[in-house]
């Protein structure tokens, strides 16, 4: 099954991946294979159909609250699904990009044992590596996971941005941004290198195109500098200098530039002018992280930058955020406000719902206090230092989900 799919797609199409996957999942014994993608703002399941006749008889679009595949989307979860007759068995199975979850299969098939769920779920990871390979270069898929047009900006940032969810043994990392169509300045960051984890965000000035392109050229500076081994003052020096060698002093974008030693624990940041990160220690405490900031970058103030240091412990999690997070307010209403903020984390971890899963009830709470319509980018960026070690895994399997499931890879019971 897995050969036969493998060597197919090299030269397939993402339209022909629903009906090759059914075909060649028949060596393993299931019947049908139907793929269902999340949406970006994730909250409905749509069906990837290659032609009429694949997922003939089965919903196109799914919603992931209140449903039984929405479940098991949110939990990570492989559920089963209503059956089809009496001698089939259907399950929904999620399909993950790493720890990132990209939708669901449903798989039906004629028996229901360990090797079979051993199957579906080898099947999935198949899939989704496949959906990932093919996405750079597909409308239909950007085209599926669309539920409305996109703005111009928001066309760039998403195309520049790295997963929403990543873990190892050391670090698990999550973020979550709205208005997901008409995003314009917010982008975010993180990126593995050895031990060091390196994290940013920025917020740039306005909520038009011309703000999508200061937060592309930020992230497009902030990454040269990086890969050729700028510190963390040189790195916010160099996105000062692209924007004012693009814009002069007409536009800014403030941020946060970080370093996470995941061998010792040591956070390294320096602060341009944004909201400071916040520690949530033992799902209890909260601290915001004290250090001057410098100016934003791109008015050339002339103020120094401080590169400031914080020792984590093993757990603690360290939030970046933007000003559209806590600045939310409903006409004339209060603001959505730092601690509800917070608050909201804590709780829904205690919950013990994945980090992922919590960012996007997050964010949705968020619209909802808004009515529904955010005025300013929203934009959230979650990590959690595990400790130094790159094995086992279990404690990022269940930060993220993937331990509910089983598919957390042999990681090992909990330290």
């Amino acid at each position: 099954m897995l050969a036969d799919l493998l060597r197919a797609s090299h030269l397939m199409p993402i339209e022909m991946l629903p009906a090759k996957a059914s075909e060649c999942a028949r060596a393993a014994g299931f019947h049908q294979v139907l793929i269902y993608v999340a949406d970006l703002q994730r909250t409905s399941l749509r069906l990837l159909a290659g032609d009429e006749t694949t997922g003939r008889g089965h919903e196109a679009e799914l919603h992931v609250e209140g449903t039984v595949p929405g479940r098991a989307y949110q939990y990570i979860d492989v559920l089963p699904a209503a059956s089809a007759g009496e001698d089939v068995f259907e399950w929904w199975v999620p399909l993950l990009d790493g720890t990132e979850r990209l939708g669901l299969l449903r798989v039906s098939a004629g028996r229901n044992d360990a090797e079979t769920r051993t199957d579906m779920e080898a099947l999935a990871a198949l899939i989704a590596l496949i959906i990932v390979s093919k996405r750079p270069t597909s409308d239909e898929l950007a085209k599926r996971v669309r539920a409305q047009p996109m703005s111009l900006a928001a066309e760039m940032q998403w195309n520049l941005l790295p997963p929403r969810t990543y873990a190892d043994a050391r670090v698990a990392i999550s973020a979550s941004l709205e208005p997901a169509y008409r995003i314009s300045g917010d982008v975010f960051e993180y990126a593995v290198d050895g031990p060091l984890v390196h994290l940013a965000i920025f917020d740039a000035m306005g909520h038009d195109t011309a703000a999508g392109l200061s937060g592309t050229l930020a992230l497009g500076a902030y990454r040269n500098a990086r890969r050729q081994g700028a510190d963390l003052i040189g790195r916010s020096e160099a996105v000062e200098a692209a924007l004012l060698e693009q814009y002069g002093h007409q536009r800014y974008v403030t941020g946060i530039l970080a370093t996470l030693d995941t061998g010792t624990g040591t956070l390294q940041w320096v602060n341009r002018g944004h909201h400071p990160p916040i520690v949530i220690r033992d799902n209890r405490w909260t601290t915001r992280l004290a250090c001057t900031p410098g100016h934003p970058m791109s008015t050339d103030l002339g103020l120094p930058i401080t590169v400031c240091q914080e020792h984590l412990q093993p757990g603690d999690r360290v939030v970046l955020y933007t000003d559209g997070i806590t600045e939310a307010r409903r006409p004339g209403g209060r603001e959505f406000g730092i601690e509800r903020f917070t608050d909201f984390l804590i709780r829904h971890h205690a919950d013990g719902l994945p980090v992922p899963e919590t960012l996007r009830r997050l964010i949705h709470a968020l619209l909802e206090y808004h009515e529904g319509r955010l005025q300013d980018d929203a934009t959230v960026l979650l990590c959690e230092w595990i400790g130094p070690h790159t094995e086992p895994a279990a404690v990022a399997a269940e930060w993220t989900g993937l331990s509910s499931a089983g598919l957390d890879g042999g990681a090992g019971p909990r330290p």
